[in-house]
This record gives C-alpha cells, sequence and structure tokens, in this order.
C-alpha cells in the first residue's frame, strides 16, 4: 500500500485547514497507517500459525481502517477553486 497523493496543494484548503496540518496528517499520520498495514500484512504472510494470524487481526483492522478512511477523507476534500465550497446536490 502507498499514501495517495492528493489532488490539491496543502496549502489549498486555508485559511480553514492550514498548510501545517495537511502536511502533518497526510505526510506523517496517514504514512504511519500505510506503513503499519504493510507491516502488518507482511507480518501477516509470514505467520506460521492461525494463533499468530489471529494476534494480526487488530494490526490489520486499525491500520487498514485508518488508510481506507484516511483516503476517503482526502478524496472528500476540495479547495474552493475546485469547487470545494459548492453544495452539490443529487438523488440518492
Amino acid at each position: 500500500h502507498t499514501l495517495p497523493k492528493l489532488d490539491y496543494a496543502y496549502d489549498a484548503l486555508q485559511p480553514h485547514i492550514s498548510r501545517k496540518i495537511m502536511e502533518l496528517h497526510h505526510s506523517k499520520h496517514h504514512q504511519a497507517y500505510v506503513d503499519g498495514l504493510n507491516a502488518a500484512e507482511e507480518a501477516y504472510a509470514k505467520a506460521a500459525t492461525p494463533k499468530e494470524q489471529i494476534k494480526l487481526q487488530s494490526a490489520l483492522k486499525f491500520n487498514g481502517g485508518g488508510h481506507i478512511t484516511h483516503s476517503l477523507f482526502w478524496k472528500n476534500l476540495a479547495p474552493q477553486s475546485q469547487g470545494g465550497s459548492e453544495l452539490k446536490f443529487s438523488p440518492l
């Protein structure tokens, strides 16, 4: 798994979200989930017993969930220049 590239610059959401917060949250916080997921998957593949695999399930869920939700989070943000301030209505 890899850290997804953002469709906008770290400073594109200012003044609502600062460049520093965006950079920290994306390059450090989200990267930690990616690294944790990759490590857990590697350990799972090397696990010799079902018991060892079961012990890794919480790390897989935690880091996999963090990676997925953050990836969705970035896709749901957009700077005003890309329509980020517009409400879009459509049928569910």
